[in-house]
């Protein structure tokens, strides 16, 4: 573990969160976590070509805004604007050196609205971007490090557990997951986007996904972003099927994006949203949110479904 994130003062900070979230996870109820980053941050003005982690540097009052909106609606878990914050992704845009940065303004923003409303941050970790080896030149143990480095920011600013999502490599899900346990001990939940004939754009289905990462030491296990709520629905139910026994997360699009001018819209409602999100609980979510295009109302139509 990295020693910046092991010491004394952290770790003993940490602890009641810790076993707090896991508790929560494990009682039988179900947590609401947020909707969309990107589609409201896009809505509140993001220009094109900025990064959305940069926002949370020059722009904190509207990331604490779409936290507090999610809150409001009903969530117990946020997760932070850090989706694209590791090294790799970063440095495409030549930001390279601003992964603590924007890491750590990102989880504080988030930190800070969460705790008026008793809720969970969960710090969000996404893909590098680049293909692993042999298909591409990305290779496990550099990939480990970034991850480990964007884990330690995001537990060290005060994160009660890591969301590794949008996963589509096998290989470089489990680096994530390995980098992760390297910086922190704090919980780790990893999803992957089955969009492709019910696997994921790299060929994974959701039987190998549970093989391969659940023994890992993960919290919980499982989908978001997808083509529609009904492939996430049965990605979700393979996943069930193949280890009864593992904690299921689920965060689904609101359907497929189309242009209406130069507007994107999403045409799942929140009524239908509501609909699935029963369906989701009834194969054993134990976390239901939302992904691309789902809004504040997506979210209170969530509460209000599950909550019944």
């Amino acid at each position: 573990m990295l020693e910046s994130v092991c010491e004394s003062d952290i770790t003993t900070s940490l602890e009641g969160i810790y076993v707090s979230f896991i508790e929560e996870l494990q009682s039988g109820s179900i947590l609401v976590a947020d909707g969309a980053t990107g589609t409201i941050l896009q809505a509140a003005g993001l220009p094109s070509g900025t990064l959305p982690e940069e926002w949370n540097v020059i722009e904190p009052a509207k990331i604490e805004s779409m936290h507090r909106a999610y809150l409001e609606a009903g969530a117990r878990i946020i997760l932070t604007n850090t989706f694209g914050g590791n090294r790799l992704k970063l440095s495409r845009a030549g930001k390279d050196l601003d992964v603590e940065r924007f890491n750590r303004a990102g989880a504080e923003i988030a930190r800070r609205v969460a705790d008026e409303y008793s809720a969970f941050v969960g710090g969000d970790m996404g893909p590098t971007g680049e293909l692993m080896s042999p298909m591409g030149p990305l290779t496990a143990d550099a990939a480990r490090k970034a991850y480990a480095e964007q884990a330690a920011a995001l537990a060290s600013a005060g994160v009660d557990l890591l969301v590794i999502e949008t996963m589509s490599d096998l290989s470089e899900a489990q680096a994530a997951i390995e980098g992760a346990h390297d910086a922190t001990d704090l919980p780790i939940v990893c999803t992957m986007s089955f969009d492709t004939r019910g696997r994921t754009m790299m060929g994974v289905k959701p039987e190998q996904m549970m093989s391969t990462l659940w023994p890992l030491g993960l919290a919980a296990i499982g989908v978001n972003c997808g083509k529609s709520l009904e492939e996430n629905l049965g990605a979700l139910t393979s996943l069930r099927d193949a280890n009864p026994d593992a904690l299921l997360w689920i965060k689904a699009n609101a359907g497929l994006p189309r242009l209406d001018g130069d507007i994107v819209v999403y045409d799942t409602a929140p009524a239908e949203f509501a609909e699935y999100a029963l369906r989701f609980a009834d194969v054993g979510a134990k976390v239901i949110g939302g992904c691309c295009g789902s809004t504040p109302a997506h979210i209170t139509a969530i509460a209000q479904a599950v909550k019944k």
